[in-house]
């Protein structure tokens, strides 16, 4: 089959998403959280029975729920500080993301030593393969990580949380999971990260498909073939890009299914090798410090405080080649100051990207498609994936590139899928769509505060928080790596720190003063959402449907979801501490 080109329409629908779940092993699989339907079922039993015991409820003074960095961080620090402190998630195993995200293709886009732990009993004894490492060596490095700082004790594993309220006369919360068991805390620690909830859009007729259907983040972990298959895959983010490269490989057929043109970014991988890693661990404490007060967790990305647009041409091409070079982020946040600042520097960053794509692609009606002359938003206002091979696969002959914003995918049949022009016949059909991100993950749980709402009915008409630490209503509940907070713009290990130094040292606070109780005060929380929506407006961010804007999943509310800047966010957060924890009611 030759590359070709066909249209299509946007397939999601203002309807929600498909709330459905069916096991792995059946014909259809869809990503929906089986920690709803169980939720939804509970809730059946009616909101009173939150508050029956026994003897043998078990209590902690934490618990900490999710296990990927930010979870396994605070377990280590608390327990060395003496707290009781508990581990709860729902897979099987440590990793958080690297736990759930087992797709063809899914790695991190973070490079290293930037996407590791800074503690020296973990980094003493490891050495990374690659630069930009795959989920297969994370999971190992979660392995390790485990093995040295002994987390598995304090650790439970598919303890999914599907309820959780608290009670006024103990101060205590009150916590349920899947399995039926309650347990109590005075603190609850939420580490579910930003991807919780994976989304999955209203496609007509989806259940209907004959063959396999799989959402990346909900990849079998027994792994699945794409071997000699038609794969037809929806989306084209950061895990559309990585398993579609993959895929070209293996397929027979592969048919990519594109909203939006992705602006991905070239990674410039490459391999590490034992000696070279080992040669640079006497650097490796001096490199963590700068990372951790950088404001991106990057210690090796510079910016150049010119603008672009004043400079000479000969000059931005210098600093765009240099930082292409590098790979990764850089040449997103590693040019010039302001490139998501000012529309004319933007244009410019887009143009040069523009160029090092089409120059890939032969056929230029595609090459159109991947990169057209007329952005399809400011540059870097939607996160870039970074790929390595992912513009020269639509140079073959067994790809398929499906414009969706033409013409409409009108259903899904059982042999495929049906646009309006024509009929795509596949065996296997990917949903690399996204999550609910930032908000998913809480608003999935029945958690519920001092009123008796539960946050989705709290946050249905937007997000406010403080500081992205703590929600009113909501006391001794402490959010870690969710909305409001520099999630989307700080990679994952130095959040777990820096931002849960700060946690960390809260507790401590409230303990060494006798304090039970901490909550958001409402005030502060509607000042740091306005504050939030004022550092957005001056920059290009707004003006992208992006998933920082919650502009992804119909009928969310539309707000700067992620703070930017990680280090003007901790000083803020600093002088919340410094001034005996501003913007909250202590007692």
């Amino acid at each position: 089959m030759k590359s070709r080109v066909k249209y299509g329409l946007n397939f999601l629908s203002s309807n929600g998403t498909v709330n459905r779940f069916v096991p792995l092993d059946a014909t259809v699989v869809t990503p929906a959280s089986v920690s709803y339907i169980q939720s939804k079922d509970l809730s059946r039993k009616g909101y009173a029975d939150m508050g029956q015991e026994n003897r043998d409820t078990r209590k902690f003074e934490v618990l900490i729920i999710g296990a990927g960095f930010s979870g396994v961080y605070q377990l280590y620090r608390l327990r060395k500080l003496g707290f009781d402190a508990k581990l709860f998630d729902a897979g099987n195993d440590f990793g958080g993301v690297w736990h759930w995200n087992c797709y063809p293709g899914a790695r991190v886009d973070s490079h290293i030593p930037n996407y590791e732990y800074s503690m020296e009993e973990v980094w003493h004894g490891w050495c990374w393969t690659e630069r930009f490492p795959g989920w297969e060596e994370l999971q190992r490095y979660f392995a390790h990580v485990d093995k040295k700082l002994d987390l598995r004790r304090d650790t439970e594993f598919q303890k999914r949380v599907t309820r959780a309220s608290f009670n006024e006369e103990d101060c205590q919360w009150r916590i349920t999971c899947a399995d039926g068991e309650t347990v109590k805390a005075q603190f609850v620690l939420t580490c579910m990260g930003f991807a919780a909830k994976p989304h999955t859009p209203n496609l007509q007729g989806l259940s209907n498909f004959a063959g396999a259907t799989v959402h990346t983040a909900r990849w079998p972990k027994q792994g699945l073939d794409m071997s000699g298959k038609r794969v037809g895959v929806i989306g084209t983010g950061a895990s559309g890009v990585q398993v579609i490269q993959e895929a070209s490989k293996v397929a027979a057929e592969l048919t990519v299914f594109q909203r939006t043109p992705m602006i991905a970014l070239a990674m410039q991988q490459r391999q590490l090798h034992e000696m070279e890693e080992k040669a640079k661990k006497s650097g490796l404490k001096e490199i963590f410090r700068l990372r951790n007060a950088s404001g991106g967790g990057f210690y090796d990305l510079e910016t150049d405080d010119r603008c672009a647009h004043e400079v000479s041409k000969q000059e931005r091409e210098e600093v765009f080649e240099k930082a292409w070079a590098k790979g990764g982020f850089h040449f997103w946040t590693g040019t010039f100051s302001d490139i998501i600042t000012n529309v004319e520097s933007n244009r410019l960053a887009y143009d040069f990207w523009r160029a090092k794509v089409q120059a890939r692609v032969q056929d230029p009606v595609t090459a159109e498609l991947l990169a057209p002359l007329s952005p399809p938003h400011p540059f870097g206002a939607k996160r870039p994936s970074l790929e390595q091979w992912y513009y020269e696969v639509f140079n073959q002959e067994n790809v398929t590139l499906v414009d969706i914003k033409k013409n409409p995918i009108a259903e899904i049949l059982p042999q495929g899928v049906r646009t309006s022009e024509d009929i795509y016949d596949l065996d296997l059909l990917i949903l690399a769509t996204g999550f609910d991100a930032g908000t998913g993950g809480f608003t999935q749980i029945d958690l519920r505060g001092t009123s008796g709402r539960t946050l989705k009915e709290i946050w249905q008409d937007g997000v406010d928080t403080q500081l992205g630490l703590a929600v009113p209503e909501f006391p001794n509940l402490l959010m870690l790596y969710g909305p409001q907070s520099p999630t989307a713009f700080w990679n994952g290990p130095a959040s777990a720190e820096v931002q849960g130094d700060w946690v960390v040292n809260c507790l401590i606070h409230l303990r060494n003063k006798g304090v039970k109780r901490i909550e958001a005060k409402h005030e502060a929380a509607k000042a740091w959402t306005q504050h939030m929506e004022e550092m957005g407006a001056k920059t290009l961010m707004p003006l992208a449907d992006s998933w920082y804007m919650g502009a992804n999943i119909p009928g969310k509310q539309r707000q700067m979801l992620f703070y930017m800047g990680s280090a003007a966010y901790m000083v803020r957060c600093n002088e919340s501490a410094e001034t005996g924890y501003a913007g909250f009611e202590l007692r």
